[in-house]
């Protein structure tokens, strides 16, 4: 039964059924070998390039190997559930499909608002961290106090920001295929320099530089504290998350914004060839290629400098990057071509972020939970164009104006709610629909989805406190637009409420 009201269940054979709709139609072109590429595409770029240098600095110490593992262990478990969802039902929007065919309207359209601040609030922050970096190679051509931002009355312009992202927007637009060719250039060449910094960081490894692995919790003037610490910390009355075994764990939490990507490979079922198939090889496969490019490059980086080396200055609060560590062993020229590579490598991750987010508006869309005008798809390139400038223009606006400051937290929050519900979603659904053909199936349920559960609770138990304000925020804004909007246009309560065909609208 579908239900009534908030609770109303969108049926896997309507899902399926939609994607055949004429003016909403996508193009299918996508092969398992496209989506590993897309999902190493976004995920090897902010983690290895911005990320890992300044959590180990400021968080974990040498144990910051340690931080990766624990939070590929908790996408490798949802990875699972994202996997047999995604074989189920290969429909755009990912977890907020899912969560409409086992939870209904209403749990489907908060994780749909959740995805949105996930992923365009991603995309905003990796832009702004491609823009330092495009500041950086500047530099190089031009001298040192080249800008990629000015002043114009209060307000900070970040014209580097605006650039990619605009660039990046008309290439989605054009098409997916031409979109995942060129992912595909750049992701080599990216993934070639983080080799690069493997196999050269190693001959500067020092193992004095291991120890302490995990070094004792601090406290003081620059510990993270009050709301500025973890949850789970400030919970138990630890002193601070910064080190020790709450810093450990706050900075796992913290890396998760490395692995966000994969379940960006579901959004694109819908245009994939043999979906039952492809999906759950380009998950895994992007997961496990990720994984092991982050430990080793965290182990090197770790290794070659004192972590204590790697902290935020204290002064300006300049963060540390992979090139702090070969700078600071006299390989300058090492840096350079770490910084080139960061910036062709950060171009894909804002690429696919924003890639995930029109699927996840168009699948919205064509629900009638937003305006059905941005569900509908061009005829020549089979995009949703309007979606897409709509999501280009949202992005190039937060990462031109907005600061960056905790952007990266803000996503972590929100991608392990979609995780939690999509891993409890398999459970409903094995038992409402026991039926369904599963191109791939969970193992040993109901123990890994209860597991992938756990851990991203934990996971987000160790985000900030000012964090968790923050989300609760954006849910209350979700919920206001669901009872003012979303509830009254849901084309699944039209048909509810008049039987027969409906007659839908831009």
């Amino acid at each position: 039964m579908p239900g009534t009201g908030l609770w109303r269940t969108k049926s896997i054979e309507q899902s399926i059924a939609d994607t055949d709709e004429p003016d909403t139609k996508l193009r299918r072109n996508l092969s398992a070998w496209d989506l590993t590429v897309f999902g190493v595409a976004v995920v090897v770029g902010a983690g290895i390039f911005t990320l890992t240098a300044r959590t180990a600095g400021d968080f974990a110490g040498p144990s910051v190997s340690v931080a990766f593992v624990i939070a590929a262990i908790a996408c490798a478990l949802a990875a699972l559930c994202y996997a047999e969802f995604a074989s189920t039902v290969p429909v755009a929007g990912s977890a907020y499909t899912f969560s409409y065919a086992t939870f209904g309207e209403f749990t489907a359209w908060i994780i749909g608002w959740d995805l949105v601040l996930e992923l365009a609030v991603g995309a905003a922050a990796v832009a702004k961290g491609w823009s330092l970096y495009l500041e950086t190679v500047l530099g190089y051509l031009f001298g040192k106090g080249t800008k990629t931002s000015f002043d114009l009355g209060g307000l900070t312009v970040d014209w580097g920001a605006l650039i990619v992202v605009a660039a990046l927007a008309m290439l989605l637009a054009l098409g997916t295929k031409l979109s995942s060719r060129f992912s595909m250039v750049i992701t080599g060449i990216k993934v070639a320099v983080v080799l690069f910094v493997i196999v050269l960081g190693f001959f500067y490894i020092k193992g004095a530089n291991y120890q302490p692995f995990v070094p004792p919790g601090t406290t003081g003037a620059s510990a993270e504290t009050g709301v500025d610490q973890s949850l789970f910390s400030h919970l138990v009355g630890g002193a601070s998350s910064s080190f020790g075994v709450f810093g450990l764990l706050a900075a796992a939490s913290l890396v998760f914004f490395a692995f966000i990507g994969f379940d960006i490979v579901a959004t694109t079922a819908e245009e994939t060839k043999n979906p039952q198939k492809s999906v759950p090889r380009g998950i895994f496969g992007s997961l496990a290629i990720v994984t092991v490019l982050y430990v080793a490059v965290s182990l090197v980086v770790v290794g070659m400098v004192p972590y204590t080396d790697l902290a935020t200055s204290a002064g300006d609060g300049s963060h540390k990057t992979l090139a702090t560590a070969f700078a600071a062993n006299g390989v300058d020229w090492a840096a350079n071509i770490i910084s080139v590579g960061a910036l062709a490598g950060l171009t894909t991750v804002v690429m696919v972020l924003m890639l995930g987010q029109v699927r996840i508006i168009f699948a919205m869309s064509r629900d009638g939970l937003l305006p059905r005008g941005l569900a509908k798809s061009h005829p020549k390139s089979g995009t949703p164009r309007r979606a897409t400038i709509l999501v280009g223009t949202l992005v190039a606006i937060a990462a031109t104006f907005f600061p960056a400051d905790k952007l990266e937290e803000m996503v972590n929050v929100g991608t392990l709610f979609a995780f939690v519900l999509v891993s409890a979603g398999v459970l409903v659904l094995r038992k409402t629909r026991p039926d369904l053909p599963r191109a791939f199936r969970v193992p040993w349920v109901p123990v890994i989805p209860v597991l992938a559960i756990l851990i991203c609770l934990w996971l987000m138990l160790n985000l900030t406190v000012l964090t968790w304000l923050r989300f609760l925020a954006w849910m209350v804004l979700g919920v206001v637009i669901y009872f003012a909007y979303s509830k009254r246009h849901s084309l699944l309560g039209k048909r509810l409420r008049e039987p027969g065909p409906v007659e839908v609208k831009d």
